[in-house]
């Protein structure tokens, strides 16, 4: 924390502008502007900072409701001090100011400024990230989105197979693979399957390294007894699943960029860090791959998602993140523990696919889980519980520079259990 900040900056972001309330060291408004967004816009919010008050940047602190963005990278670079906060408790925050619910960006802006005055802790203080780690979050992002926009074309694909076409369907679960996009465009017709030859059907398997299917299998799936469709239907159901196949093709292709992307990125932070001087100490990277279940999707979600807890080797801190530190609620003689749901949905995915994938791999987070289920935990409850588990024993690794060693895990693991 910066102990010498003599000045508090509320502002209360926008799409269009940007409204900013200044505050000196004793809570008094010294003023109140907005600032349209664009270059010129910030340029001259913090050259009116500097203005009003006179001081170096690093005594100004900014309070901001999102922690990323143009308006708080724009104070970083110019040496300010910025700090973020939950817009939930920004709600809370305002309740001390009126009671009556008004609510408005003046007000919000003043609540900012006086809320860091009064609460700095509340608060998290934010720093520039490295460019590496910001185009990593991108790639990473995107390919999340990606692979939940091929799982809804997907699923609009086998609805229009089951239309006319259903056996079709049956080949494989993946609809959407690349492959089979190949074979509906070979045979889009039941009566187009009856008339295709074993070698074409052979060719495509071929060609895309499909070995679980042959091609006799193949056609003998496709040549069952087919529906009986009012006439256009089949037609219709071709003309749909054509526009889809085009996108998918499209969305298939961009998923491997972006995988690529995800491992050029990852291997290039684990090269800066490896020439940092480190010398015989493991770097994160290193380590965080030497965990079972952490693979590429994991491994770039875990950096861009909890960069600052994972650089911090705050177990707290990410467990919460995760969602997988329970709630406690208690009131007298009642008590109650509940999951956790303010967290970072995409860092909770994560860890609920690493503590996945390392029940099947890893014999000490398999002793756990078996261990909770025979106490009667659910499933999901179950791999919360080890993926706490898994983020503490990451977080003794990060500290001790050492990576994932099994045998002291097991021990460690099934003493506590």
């Amino acid at each position: 924390m910066i102990k010498d900040v003599k000045w508090y900056v509320g502002i209360d972001w926008a799409t269009q502008s940007h409204c900013v309330c200044l505050l000196d060291a004793e809570g008094n408004q010294v003023g109140q502007r907005d600032f349209a967004h664009g270059g010129a816009g910030l340029a001259e919010l913090c050259d009116w900072l500097l203005e009003k008050t006179q001081a170096a940047p690093g005594q100004i602190a900014a309070a901001i409701e999102t922690p990323h963005g143009p308006v708080g990278e724009m104070l970083l670079e110019r040496g300010f001090a910025v700090f973020a906060i939950n817009p939930k408790q920004l709600d809370r925050f305002r309740d001390r100011f009126t009671v009556a619910g008004a609510k408005d960006d003046r007000r919000d802006a003043h609540v900012l400024g006086g809320s860091l005055r009064t609460d700095r802790a509340a608060f998290r203080e934010l720093a520039a990230d490295n460019p590496v780690t910001i185009e990593l979050r991108e790639w990473s992002r995107m390919a999340d989105e990606l692979k939940q926009e091929r799982t809804r074309l997907a699923n609009r694909l086998r609805q229009q197979l089951w239309r006319y076409y259903p056996q079709a369907a049956k080949l494989t679960d993946d609809v959407a693979d690349d492959w089979f996009l190949a074979l509906w465009q070979k045979v889009p017709t039941p009566e187009s399957a009856a008339k295709a030859s074993e070698k074409a059907i052979a060719r495509i398997l071929t060609a895309h390294r499909i070995r679980r299917l042959d091609a006799a299998t193949a056609l003998k799936t496709l040549r069952e007894t087919p529906l009986l469709v009012a006439p256009g239907t089949t037609q219709a159901a071709c003309a749909h699943i054509r526009s889809l196949a085009a996108r998918l093709h499209l969305v298939n292709q961009q998923i491997k960029e972006a995988q690529q992307n995800l491992d050029r990125l990852c291997a290039q932070i684990e090269e800066e860090e490896n020439a940092s001087g480190q010398n015989l100490e493991q770097c994160d990277v290193t380590i965080l791959r030497s965990w079972p279940g952490i693979g590429r999707i994991n491994l770039a979600t875990l950096l861009v998602e909890a960069a600052e807890p994972l650089r911090r080797r705050d177990y707290h801190a990410l467990r919460a993140l995760a969602g997988v530190a329970p709630v406690t609620r208690q009131s007298g003689k009642q008590r109650f523990v509940v999951r956790r749901l303010a967290c970072n949905r995409r860092l909770q995915g994560a860890v609920h696919h690493w503590s996945r994938v390392a029940i099947q791999h890893d014999a000490a987070a398999r002793q756990r889980y078996d261990a909770l289920r025979r106490r009667g935990h659910g499933h999901a409850r179950a791999l919360r519980s080890v993926g706490d588990r898994l983020l503490c024993g990451l977080c003794a690794t990060l500290k001790r520079k050492i990576p994932y060693d099994p045998g002291h895990n097991s021990a460690k693991t099934s003493a506590k259990a």
